[in-house]
């Protein structure tokens, strides 16, 4: 269970000790898991080599290899007897029915940075389906459409579609070595968002395999299904194996800038001017507020800064009016900014140098992996800067190593796009969204409950001055805190709707019937997976 790490001083060992019970009960279980994939799939001797347990020397090569968050890559995590990492859908399908045949449970993993790592973690016997080698992606120019693999990463798509158009573009994510699967059935958002929507907004078809192992379509799904992958956490569904987008233009000249401000330079007042003013900027222009602790120009001593980064779609002259007219109190100038292409803007706000190799965005090695547990908020009424204030105090609160705060402005397409579109339901209405994220490089147990302490203080702390009944929250930054599900029995209506109202609001309900409809025996599932109501 992905919350051992998390709660109470004792769990950790507990879940460990009830993981090896489960795993001694179902050696047997597993051996006949493998016995049965060997007799149902069409080419045993080739699939046999794509099947990984504990006895191959790649096991935890292949485990390992995309988990970002190390909080959930210990000695007493759980893992799995299997992995498969399937080359096509027959090889799903036999993975589907011999889970079924033996009581395995299933995780679906396409790029590993599940922040609970529900996509490999989990108490009972389970095997991983892991998409790593599904990522073929076939961008069409003349359609401004894409075909993605669930397990290419977003790096690979914006490749793709680089190679063949430097004018084309899609709404998705910073981090290039997220899985497109998790992000696309999550509602995962980037930089052109306020222009575009989320990218579950532009999907417009999707491949899955469902509990019973058919291939399915969007019109063979039907338009309840295919609705509720988009932003429902399509894999509580099934298998999503690919996925079609709309992709969308974009100018030959973007525009990025990122002001660095502290609390010496006025930070605090231009955060608390920012919720005034990002979600009512041209949709263009997309400014997001980043928070952290850094150490001072006083040594020993540690302060707060504010950065500003940016995008906007067309050059620096069209750019500069529009923030004197809207934003003046940032004070940018014509130095700040930096003309580019979108793909270049892509490099430079993965941390790479706009001028870098576009093949570094096909390397799918998480670029920092640590320790960190994260959470978040909807705003919908300005904080006032003494509530800042509070949290800069927090921040600098001795023995907590890195926190951050990601404050990510709504408006423009967001308020256009009604809730019930797709089960993503944060749309007008809302400021902005918060992450809060802390990181911590200190190991142990100790270092681990002090630090998870810390931003559950952080989060009761705020809760005055974010959204309420429910507190909302964003699905792809998973959060047991809010809720969870029981896996080892039948699950109600009523504890999943805990955590279902904060992450789709009144969306819950239809996703509900959804689940009922295509996965009525709740085969795929997982701590916050949505439950059918025979359930």
């Amino acid at each position: 269970m992905t919350t051992c790490l998390s709660t109470t001083t004792m769990l950790p060992f507990l879940c460990f000790l009830l993981f090896s019970f489960l795993w001694s009960a179902s050696a047997h279980t597993h051996e006949d898991f493998l016995q049965c994939l060997s007799l149902y799939s069409e080419d045993s001797n080739s699939f046999s080599k794509l099947v990984y347990t504990p006895n191959n020397s790649s096991y935890l090569h292949v485990l390992q290899g995309s988990i970002q968050n190390s909080r959930f890559n210990t000695t007493a995590t759980p893992k799995p007897p299997v992995i498969v990492t399937p080359m096509n859908v027959s090889h799903i399908q036999a993975t589907i029915f011999c889970s079924q045949k033996h009581g395995m449970n299933v995780r679906i993993r396409s790029g590993g940075h599940d922040y609970e790592g529900l996509s490999y973690v989990s108490v009972l016997p389970f095997v991983i389906i892991d998409l790593i080698n599904l990522r073929a992606i076939n961008v069409d120019v003349e359609n401004s459409t894409a075909w993605v693999q669930a397990g290419a990463t977003l790096g690979e798509l914006y490749y793709s579609i680089a190679e063949k158009s430097g004018t084309l573009a899609f709404p998705a994510g910073a981090c290039p070595t997220v899985g497109a699967g998790g992000h696309l059935s999550g509602g995962g958002y980037g930089g052109l968002m306020r222009k575009y929507g989320l990218a579950a907004d532009n999907i417009i078809d999707a491949q899955l395999i469902d509990a019973k192992g058919r291939i399915l379509d969007r019109a063979s799904m039907g338009e309840d299904l295919f609705w509720a992958i988009r932003g429902g956490g399509g894999n509580t569904f099934g298998v999503v194996v690919a996925w079609k987008l709309k992709l969308v233009p974009v100018p030959h000249t973007v525009t990025f800038f990122s002001v660095l401000r502290s609390l010496e330079e006025n930070a605090t007042k231009l955060i608390h001017r920012w919720q005034y003013v990002a979600n009512k900027l041209p949709e263009d222009l997309f400014i997001t507020a980043y928070i952290t602790k850094i150490n001072s120009s006083q040594e020993g001593i540690s302060t707060i800064q504010a950065e500003f980064p940016s995008l906007f779609l067309g050059g620096a002259d069209r750019l500069l009016p529009l923030m004197q007219e809207n934003f003046p109190e940032l004070g940018l100038v014509k130095d700040d900014c930096t003309e580019m292409s979108w793909v270049e803007f892509v490099l430079y706000n993965s941390g790479y140098s706009s001028n870098s190799s576009l093949d570094v965005l096909l390397n799918r090695t998480p670029q920092y992996i640590t320790n960190f547990k994260a959470k978040s908020d909807y705003v919908k009424k300005p904080m006032p800067e003494i509530a800042f204030e509070g949290i800069w105090k927090r921040f600098l609160k001795v023995g907590i190593e890195t926190p951050r705060l990601v404050l990510v402005p709504y408006g423009g397409k967001m308020d256009q796009i009604s809730e019930s579109s797709i089960p993503f339901a944060h749309r007008a209405g809302n400021l902005y969204k918060i992450q809060y994220l802390l990181l911590w490089n200190e190991q142990g147990k100790e270092a681990s409950m002090r630090h998870i302490a810390w931003i559950r203080r952080l989060y009761s702390y705020t809760a005055p001055y974010v959204s309420k009944n429910p507190r909302e929250a964003y699905i792809n930054y998973r959060d047991l805190d809010v809720g969870m599900n029981n896996i080892q029995g039948n699950t109600s209506y009523k504890q999943a709707s805990i955590w279902g109202r904060k992450y789709f609001k009144n969306n819950f309900d239809r996703l509900i019937q959804v689940k009922t409809a295509v996965d009525p025996d709740n085969f795929f599932r997982n701590e916050q997976s949505i439950p059918p109501l025979s359930s």
